[in-house]
């Protein structure tokens, strides 16, 4: 008997995963194409869409051929993308930039300007999206500013979503979950809000047409059909964005269930049935369907800084990890674990990119706070996993007091990998901890929403029963209250530092 498969393909921030699964939600084959993100000191955090889109293919090529092997049934594809991307695109569809990414600040100027008037209360207030330099409403002021001639030059403005869709398709969508990412889109009325087109200087036809995340193509250009083996009228579904899918594929769907994805970035999210924002502006509220809102807020520096650790401090690790065929993550955290709970005082503030929620300030860096003479490297290497966490238990706080307690929390990204990382998530949030057997619960986010589409499932509550828990991380309350020493310092120490992160980020501006 022919088995079904469905694939979801998750356009992340460095790489591309794309997972085949059954429909019973079963991993069957998978493949990661990485790309580079090219940074510099100017606040610049683009990529190049072509490497993006090259990835998209290698990975689908793979898994295809892995099904084909196995005499599968594809039903159909599935797309989640990284949010908050920004392209310029002319009349024939050629680039005229790079991709610029949610990391990219060089707007930043653009969000105090706008951030305490009437005209971006009511802009956070339809659209969901937080004033803050990753949302596109900013990045179009700045490229009008700074990139003039393309700007004006520019027939569509996308994100990288939207780019391999009018690759595959001819056409310019954008899903609603993305649209909501944007800072242009309402979220109440489903149209690009005018206010926020006025602020960028642009009308609604600069941007792509708003979509159901069910909208479904049968149409793939041939050559790549072609290219990849497949019939040209294979469905494929437009998807969601990273963020709202991994609620659905982590099976955080109820009230009170809570995802916590940490990949590069981080995030906590909780699923409602009716959008909400925050007098204080410190949460997001995105669609995943009109009856589905993902409520919570993104931190910029997850495993992030973790890598920025390995890569500069890390060598022995590095070493170390080639000989034993093991990641050097693990033995980083495994050196982590052998300090005691709180890093014996010390504090790390993991703002390296700035940061987004709670506090929504680019001009954030990071900080160890209480180093001793004591201190060894361990204790940074756990200072700086602890610090993750901290910051993405300050967001939560925020998002409980606007939408209710968090009961469960439903754990995904490559931080799951780490059973010391998870349990400094269950322990500082007091909270059980589920692990779904993939940690890639955008890609099963895609696939699920896939089988929506497609009507191989009749609703999306059925994601919690396709979600196979293999593990369950129980908190200590001994160590909880632990943490909630070091997080009273954690959280008061940035309001202290605030004027001096903007002015040190000023002077890293000048050199």
């Amino acid at each position: 008997m022919v088995q079904q498969a469905v694939i979801g393909i998750d356009i992340g921030t460095t790489s591309t995963k794309t997972v085949a699964f059954s429909t019973a939600g079963k991993v069957l084959f998978q493949q990661t194409v990485e790309y580079p993100t090219i940074t510099t000191d100017s606040g610049l955090a683009e990529q190049d869409p072509e490497l993006v889109f090259r990835a998209v293919l290698e990975s689908l090529r793979v898994v295809l051929g892995q099904l084909h092997i196995g005499k599968f049934a594809v039903e159909g594809f599935s797309f989640s993308s990284a949010m908050h991307s920004l392209i310029a695109v002319d009349e024939a569809g050629n680039l005229l930039t790079n991709c610029i990414i949610w990391a990219d600040t060089r707007s930043n100027s653009y969000v105090a300007e706008l951030k305490d008037t009437e005209v971006g209360r009511d802009i956070y207030a339809s659209t969901g999206t937080p004033l803050h330099p990753m949302s596109p409403l900013l990045k179009l002021c700045w490229m009008r500013d700074h990139l003039t001639d393309v700007f004006y030059k520019a027939a569509k403005f996308i994100g990288i979503k939207e780019y391999v869709w009018y690759m595959f398709f001819g056409e310019y969508v954008t899903d609603y979950s993305i649209a909501s990412a944007t800072g242009l889109f309402n979220i109440y009325t489903l149209q690009w809000h005018a206010p926020a087109l006025e602020v960028a200087d642009i009308s609604a036809e600069k941007l792509p047409t708003p979509v159901p995340t069910t909208h479904t193509c049968r149409n793939l250009n041939p050559v790549f059909a072609a290219e990849l083996g497949l019939a040209a009228d294979v469905p494929f579904v437009v998807g969601a964005s990273d963020g709202c899918l991994a609620n659905l594929g982590t099976g955080a769907i109820r009230s009170g269930h809570t995802a916590v994805t940490i990949g590069t970035s981080g995030a906590i999210r909780v699923v409602s049935n009716k959008a909400a924002t925050d007098p204080q502006g410190r949460i997001f509220s995105y669609i995943l369907t009109p009856g589905h809102f993902v409520l919570g807020g993104a931190v910029n520096n997850g495993g992030v800084a973790l890598r920025w650790f390995r890569d500069n401090f890390g060598e022995t690790e590095m070493v170390e990890a080639l000989k034993q065929q093991v990641n050097p993550y693990v033995l980083l955290c495994n050196e982590a674990a052998t300090v005691p709970v709180g890093a014996d005082g010390l504090i790390f503030l993991p703002y390296l990119l700035g940061e987004r929620a709670p506090i929504w300030d680019a001009n954030a860096r990071g900080c160890f706070f209480g180093v001793h003479l004591n201190h060894k490297r361990e204790h940074f290497i756990r200072a700086l996993l602890e610090g993750v966490i901290f910051s993405v238990y300050s967001v939560g706080k925020a998002l409980e007091e606007t939408v209710g307690p968090v009961s469960v929390i439903y754990a995904s990204g490559g931080f799951s990998r780490s059973e010391v990382w998870v349990q400094m998530l269950a322990d500082i949030f007091n909270k059980k901890v589920l692990l779904a057997e993939t940690p890639e619960g955008s890609a099963f986010g895609a696939a699920i929403m896939g089988m929506y589409a497609l009507g191989i499932v009749k609703g999306l509550e059925e994601a919690e029963q396709m979600v196979h828990i293999t593990r369950t991380f129980v908190p200590n309350e001994a160590v909880h209250q632990q943490y909630q020493k070091n997080f009273s310092i954690f959280e008061a120490l940035y309001p202290k530092l605030k004027d001096s992160f903007s002015q040190i980020s000023s002077l890293q501006a000048e050199e």
